[in-house]
């Protein structure tokens, strides 16, 4: 054993040490750039399928089933960047801009609840409707690039001032991630389940819609009677006031690293 580790080192040149390095400086780069992107979840699952379905051919020594993984690999990877065009090409947009690996810190998620909760309430009480969408682990960045990208922090005077009726940005939602306003009139899916009451409008049918599919959680304060509501897997609490949206909040929000939102580790996981 100690002689085959030391025939191994003596292989191990500068050369060796730079072709490891490039190699984990692309698969660094590409979780990094498809980070808050759906296709975070559709890669993970690609690179499960590939390892379990090569790890069983091997284990049973399955002939065919080995041939016929390695036929289709080729035709893979042909398709991956058909499928991820998307995200290839937003990659190379977020190369191009400046700043691009500069990280920053994420503020205290308390912070985060208490600005949303305090905007909410004012806009209820002024009478201004309002979709407000905080992130999860699952990345909403196909839904950001529909709307105006602001990358502006948060604060209570920001979210009145886009949802003010006359603003240019108050149609659509805000999207915010850790203690950014992200974008501002974006385009979220509307729910198409036949369960809800006639009486929601298109603000809760959306918000409704976009956290059937994502861990996102979404603040809605209806134009027509000034009452807050919150939507999480695709559920609807309504008719809360600004303690009862403070607290419920707080429960359900905890904004991912970065780390964690490739894992797909949630809080209730850790915990």
């Amino acid at each position: 054993m100690s002689s085959t580790f030391s025939d191994l080192l003596s292989h191990f040149t500068f050369s060796s040490v730079l072709d490891i390095l490039l190699v984990a400086l692309i698969f660094y780069g590409l979780f990094y750039f498809i980070q808050g992107t759906r296709a975070v979840q559709l890669l993970r699952g690609t690179l499960f399928v590939v390892l379990l379905a090569g790890l069983t051919s091997n284990v049973f020594h399955l002939t065919a089933f080995n041939w016929l993984i390695l036929k289709a690999l080729p035709a893979l990877l042909v398709a991956i960047p058909v499928i991820f065009q998307p995200e290839l090409r937003r990659a190379l947009e977020r190369l191009g801009r400046p700043g691009t690996f500069l990280n920053r810190h994420s503020a205290s998620a308390a912070q985060t609840v208490n600005t949303v909760a305090r905007a909410a309430s004012q806009l209820s009480e002024q009478g201004f409707g309002a979709l407000i969408v905080l992130e999860g682990s699952t990345g909403l960045q196909d839904f950001i690039d529909t709307g105006t990208l602001l990358d502006a922090h948060l604060s209570d005077d920001l979210l009145l001032s886009i949802f003010f009726k006359n603003s240019a940005l108050h149609d659509g939602a805000v999207v915010i991630r850790e203690d950014r306003v992200v974008a501002a009139a974006c385009m979220l899916p509307l729910s198409e389940s036949v369960s809800l009451d006639r009486d929601l409008g298109t603000r809760h049918r959306a918000a409704i819609g976009l956290t059937e599919s994502t861990d996102a959680i979404a603040v809605v304060v209806s134009e027509e009677n000034g009452s807050m509501a919150v939507a999480h897997n695709g559920r609807l609490v309504r008719r809360l006031d600004e303690g009862e949206l403070n607290r419920l909040l707080y429960r359900l929000y905890q904004p991912s690293s970065n780390v964690e939102r490739w894992l797909g580790i949630n809080e209730t996981e850790k915990k």
